[in-house]
């Protein structure tokens, strides 16, 4: 399996369900498939660097929050084509961390977690 990091901005102004909803929603699209979530890190409302437009609005505020798991490539696929396609998501990226037991552990002291 391969470590990868979610970066997700939401809208704002989010009823908590909803919010609480989709993470909860990607997280099991990982769980489901095999996969491990490791830390589910929320980064908090936060102002745009420019404002972007998705689902005819502009939005120039968005909910930040982070995911760190282990999956096999197709579950990413997968993440990315439902969080595109989802109205509560601005914007998301998955980063690779790494695949090998030394990269793993080297991007843990990078990035602050323990494994």
């Amino acid at each position: 399996m391969v470590f990868y990091e979610l970066f997700c901005i939401s809208r704002t102004r989010l009823v908590e369900a909803n919010l609480k909803d989709l993470v909860k929603q990607t997280s099991l699209i990982v769980m489901n498939k095999g996969g491990v979530v490791r830390n589910l890190k929320p980064l908090g409302e936060k102002q745009l660097p420019y404002r972007i437009r998705k689902h005819q609005e502009y939005h120039v505020q968005g909910y930040q929050w982070l995911m760190q798991f282990d999956a096999n490539p197709t579950v990413v696929n997968e993440l990315n084509k439902r969080l595109k396609v989802d109205p509560r998501v601005l914007r998301h990226a998955v980063i690779r961390l790494g695949s090998k037991l030394e990269d793993i552990v080297a991007s843990a002291e990078k990035t602050g977690t323990r494994v």
